[in-house]
């Protein structure tokens, strides 16, 4: 019978695939840095409002160590991560990003290696390998990809963002367990939020970090984006990692590349290969070891 931590981890993948399609629609008007903002922002005001709502302190009390971790973890998990995705999914489209996002799983089990000395078993480095080897075999240009090494490129930045995001999110696992996982996430994403305008602004990027608030005319797709994805899914992802060990909300949480692929077919019409069905098939063989041996 699946627990409560089972539930949240597989909402994840379901509130983050349609979020990622409608990203991979937005990413054709919008460039990254400016969509990060606009969904990172419009995530901070449903946090907000479920604060409010539940009648939460907006300011907790924490020594000052955790207040530093919390700030890194934003930092890195979001503003950073959060970029790079939408860059790597510019690049490769939806269905290869869903592919490359297989290298999630084992991202977290070796993070938790490196900084809780979370032993890795059998499995999970078993698992890990054939992750790596179904992202190998999958990955080959389509008509979604414009320039040879954006496939390269965009493989990489999605690996990145997966290794960055695991540091951020387990760096606070034990604040999330702890206290209220809301404030935790709306947070992270106001730190967030703030580095990245502070980024524009020295990188001379300020006057366009906006045009995502000026794009009116596709708000029908931005909105649900962000409300779907750095809202709900985030919600839920942080809710799946208190309430379940890290190995199996992570292999749950993998269910959104099955998700993100069919909807790219069905939505997008992202063409279907061999080859990229024999990677997701590889990919999602080895996030099951790596869960199973979590």
């Amino acid at each position: 019978m699946l627990s409560l931590g089972d539930i949240c981890a597989i909402a994840t993948g379901f509130f983050w695939s349609f979020s990622v399609i409608l990203m991979r629609v937005s990413g054709f008007s919008i460039r990254p840095l400016p969509l990060t903002f606009f969904k990172s922002f419009i995530a901070i005001l449903g946090f907000l409002t479920v604060l409010l709502v539940m009648r939460e302190p907006l300011f907790p009390t924490y020594e000052p160590m955790i207040w530093v971790r919390l700030v890194v973890s934003a930092i890195l998990g979001i503003s950073i991560a959060d970029t790079m995705f939408a860059a790597a999914l510019n690049r490769l489209g939806a269905s290869l990003q869903a592919l490359a996002d297989c290298v999630y799983a084992p991202a977290i089990a070796l993070v938790g290696y490196f900084m809780f000395g979370e032993g890795l078993t059998w499995l999970e480095m078993i698992g890990g390998a054939i992750v790596i080897s179904g992202v190998f075999v999958g990955m080959v240009r389509t008509k979604e990809i414009k320039e040879p090494r954006d496939l390269v490129i965009g493989t990489l930045l999605a690996a990145g963002t997966h290794i960055i995001m695991a540091v951020g999110i387990l760096m606070v696992r034990d604040v999330f367990r702890e206290g209220s996982l809301v404030w935790v996430a709306g947070f992270r994403f106001t730190v967030a939020t703030i580095g990245l305008g502070v980024f524009a602004l020295v990188t001379g990027q300020f006057k366009n970090l906006f045009v995502a608030f000026e794009r009116r005319d596709i708000w029908r797709i931005t909105i649900p984006m962000a409300l779907l994805g750095p809202f709900l899914a985030t919600l839920f992802w942080i809710a799946g990692f208190k309430y379940e060990t890290a190995g199996r909300a992570a292999i749950y949480n993998q269910m959104a590349t099955v998700f993100i692929i069919l909807l790219a077919w069905l939505l997008l019409k992202e063409k279907m290969t061999l080859r990229k069905t024999l990677g997701v098939a590889l990919a999602i063989a080895g996030a099951v070891l790596v869960g199973l041996g979590g």
